[in-house]
């Protein structure tokens, strides 16, 4: 049985305590960093303006990491979790930072992500 309630993560030594623990799961473009065990479910969105320039950009990555993990079932026990982007989208690919194209392969990535890290714990 999994915990639905999720909150993000807001200060930086938070950020960088669940950060230490490693990548617990990967995929081409993000790594997932998970901190357990915690008082409830928490995640935290780190979108590098290195591998995302412009700022609509890492917004839009951002909000798909968060929806995502609001619809999610999380597994017990609470944990914090970091996603972090680690790469560049091709922007030969996704001419525009808001479009469906990248959505999808946002969340797609995403989706496999979390799927890898549930089969890793």
């Amino acid at each position: 049985m999994g915990v639905n309630r999720i909150t993000h993560i807001t200060q930086k030594t938070d950020f960088d305590a669940v950060m230490d623990t490693g990548v617990q799961a990967s995929t081409p473009h993000f790594a997932l960093h998970v901190k357990t065990p915690t008082a409830v479910n928490r995640i935290g969105a780190v979108v590098p303006k290195r591998w995302a320039k412009r700022a609509v950009t890492r917004n839009t990555i951002r909000r798909q990491i968060y929806a995502l993990a609001a619809h999610r079932t999380w597994p017990l026990p609470a944990s914090d979790r970091v996603i972090r982007l680690r790469k560049a989208f091709d922007t030969q690919v996704f001419g525009s930072a808001t479009s469906l194209a990248l959505k999808a392969a946002v969340r797609l990535e995403l989706q496999t992500l979390f799927d890898k890290a549930q089969h890793t714990s």
